[in-house]
């Protein structure tokens, strides 16, 4: 599947992520502005670089339009989803804090990971033998300086 980011005009608060699968089929939705790596974006790192298939991305690769998928990935109590799902949520939120941070911290990284799961009892995605600094973190950066250099109504394509 192709990940086309697409960045809009200057002054718009909103870009757009369009999803175009194997088979030519596609579904798109909104990616807010927000200081850091969009969401979604965020969700690419995490779930091609851990190989990871039943997260919010593999669920739209498999068909899911991008708002339903969106609904099912993001459902507080977790119950419509695949384990792994709420998992890859959980990585994906606990980057973005590291990201807003402006550091990685591995423990505090750990313990949100661990948290979120709970909270929606689940067992915690098990980070071992994962250096979770080089894979998620460096990876999120390198994404977010490609991000940044995308002119205004220019785009970023990524295979999944």
């Amino acid at each position: 599947m192709q990940l086309i980011a697409e960045k809009l005009g200057k002054s718009d608060k909103l870009d757009r992520l369009r999803y175009v699968r194997d088979d030519g089929s596609s579904t798109q939705t909104a990616m807010p502005r927000q200081g850091i790596l969009p969401h979604d974006l965020v969700h690419y790192v995490v779930e091609s670089r851990l190989g990871l298939r039943n997260g919010f991305t593999g669920l739209v690769a498999r068909g899911a339009e991008a708002s339903f998928a969106m609904e099912i990935a993001h459902d507080p109590a977790g119950r419509q989803v695949e384990t792994e799902a709420i998992q890859v949520e959980a990585v994906v939120e606990a980057l973005q804090t590291q990201l807003w941070s402006g550091r990685f911290d591995q423990a505090d990284f750990t313990e949100a990971v661990r948290t979120a799961c709970m909270a929606r009892e689940r067992a915690p995605f098990d980070l071992a033998g994962i250096d979770a600094h080089a894979l998620l973190y460096e990876g999120a950066l390198a994404l977010t300086a490609r991000w940044a250099s995308v002119p205004f109504h220019g785009s970023l394509t990524l295979s999944f």
